[in-house]
């Protein structure tokens, strides 16, 4: 946690179907991607309200990370991974965001159980804060 006052929403195993890899065959054929997300920020305003207006609305933010994962590809998925963390840095009440995305069919020749990538990510507001 960044600090005093900063809670999480965490939103795991959210499945989207992408285009995103190195090998053509990926761009073609596409496969399921697994997204975990937390947002760390201050939940105190939406705890006292009981307003959704007042916190990080988790089904809009689904919906904005899956039009990612399903929209433009690109060649690695640290880049999708970056793309997603921005996504939800662009809230000014998230501080920090850890994203994990999963590559469970990524074109490996051993059997192996998963593949992923983990960015943390902080925003200039977290940073003011003493956050990472």
């Amino acid at each position: 946690m960044t600090g005093p006052g900063t809670d999480r929403i965490v939103l795991t195993g959210l499945r989207a179907r992408g285009r995103h890899g190195v090998h053509p065959d990926e761009r073609v054929r596409g496969q399921e991607f697994v997204l975990d997300v937390v947002l760390e920020l201050d939940l105190r305003p939406a705890g006292s309200s009981d307003d959704v207006a007042d916190t990080v609305h988790y089904g809009e933010l689904a919906d904005r990370l899956v039009a990612i994962v399903t929209g433009e590809p690109v060649n690695l998925i640290e880049t999708l991974a970056e793309r997603l963390a921005a996504a939800c840095l662009a809230d000014p009440r998230v501080l920090v965001t850890t994203v994990t995305v999963h590559k469970p069919q990524a074109p490996i020749p051993h059997d192996f159980a998963d593949v992923a990538v983990t960015v943390t990510r902080s925003s200039a507001a977290a940073g003011r804060r003493g956050g990472r």
